[in-house]
């Protein structure tokens, strides 16, 4: 929809970023073909699919349909209303992390109990978690803006808050989602403008409290120094590296074809979903995977104008979740493909907007949606018009 120009010689201005919009399908419609391309091996061998081609496609098709859906929803809610609704989403969001804890009530795959199980699909609570804790964070930040300065009042909350999450998380265990949100949390305070103690306090409590973790526990150990040299054990901890590095030799600049990766036939793992940047590399090549790149840098150079655009309206908290959202979807992003390309250790996070997983699917087309709901808003502003 357009609105009407009061100068007949002046092309009438959207009232929506159509640039977002179209990333946005772009990286949909990339992720759909390339989880179709590296599932259809395993779904064919797999009783657990009925040994159907089109099983991993027809229900990523359907999370893709249902988070469009559930992203016109977002749209039409105000941003004041998701400031109103800020703590009570992050109190439902430790529930969840809560009763993914308890035997019986949350579903164990792989080792990891991150999943509740919600008769035909499964709700992975951390994922929803990430949207929340952008709209806890900024609305702490802006709700603490008086007292940001004072390291008991400021500091001393958000820290409580982040080490319960990060127990939560670590005990399912999911380091990687709690690394986002920790990211999450600190980039909102330090964009809000936080007292540089303050944040330098959080920046540094927050590390020493995750090196302790890991430090506690020889598998978490072991999978932080395992990526360092994946050749040294390739049938062990280093052989989802290792085949991921093989798949980027394979594909070289132009890739072998899209469809005719020899990597996703049974020999890496979780191909159409940690580890999808793997199968683009080798079908797509170097093109491929800069072609994704490109369209997350666009996505963040969109969310970020967004934001510095609501900071000049004075929309603190509508700029800091905007900014918010760019430094998940960052930050994720950078970490699974650090991930694939063996510069990063395994974290289990899957690629925004691409992987196959329902609740992360849909939950990242809610955030671009709350993108598109600031920039209207923004818009109208600008034009003196109502919200």
């Amino acid at each position: 929809m357009r609105t009407a120009s009061l100068n007949p010689s002046r092309p009438a201005l959207p009232e929506y970023d159509e640039m977002l919009v179209w990333i946005v399908l772009s990286l949909l419609a990339i992720g759909m073909v390339m989880v179709y391309s590296a599932s259809i091996a395993t779904a064919e061998e797999s009783k657990f699919t009925g040994f159907r081609s089109t099983y991993y496609l027809v229900r990523h098709s359907v999370f893709i349909f249902v988070g469009i859906a559930a992203a016109m929803a977002a749209f039409q809610v105000p941003v004041q209303t998701w400031q109103k609704l800020a703590p009570y989403l992050f109190i439902l969001g430790v529930v969840l992390l809560i009763l993914v804890l308890i035997p019986g009530v949350g579903r164990a795959v792989n080792g990891s109990r991150r999943w509740l199980s919600l008769f035909v699909i499964n709700l992975q609570p951390s994922e929803l978690m990430k949207l929340f804790a952008v709209v806890y964070a900024a609305d702490y930040t802006v709700r603490k803006g008086i007292v940001k300065h004072t390291f008991r009042k400021a500091f001393l909350p958000m820290f409580a808050v982040m080490v319960l999450v990060g127990m939560l998380l670590l005990l399912e265990p999911d380091m990687g989602a709690f690394v986002v949100i920790c990211a999450i949390a600190m980039c909102t305070l330090w964009l809000g403008g936080f007292n540089l103690k303050v944040f330098g306090a959080l920046v540094f409590a927050l590390p020493l409290a995750f090196a302790a973790l890991i430090f506690s526990s020889p598998y978490r150990m072991q999978r932080v120094i395992g990526f360092m040299d994946p050749w040294s054990d390739p049938y062990g901890k280093g052989y989802q590296l290792s085949h991921a590095l093989i798949a980027f030799g394979r594909g070289e600049w132009l890739g072998v074809g899209l469809g005719a990766s020899v990597e996703k036939l049974f020999y890496l793992p979780e191909a159409h979903t940690d580890f999808l940047l793997a199968v683009i590399a080798e079908e797509l090549g170097f093109v491929g995977v800069c072609a994704v790149i490109v369209l997350f840098a666009g996505l963040l150079i969109r969310a970020f104008a967004i934001g510095r655009q609501a900071a000049f309206l004075d929309r603190q908290f509508a700029a800091l979740i905007a900014q918010g959202i760019a430094v998940w979807l960052g930050v994720q992003a950078m970490i699974n493909i650090g991930v694939n390309m063996g510069v990063l250790p395994t974290k289990g996070l899957t690629l925004p907007f691409l992987s196959f997983g329902g609740s992360g699917v849909v939950v990242n087309c809610v955030a671009a949606a709350i993108l598109l709901r600031i920039d209207w808003e923004n818009r109208r502003m600008m034009r003196g018009q109502p919200i």
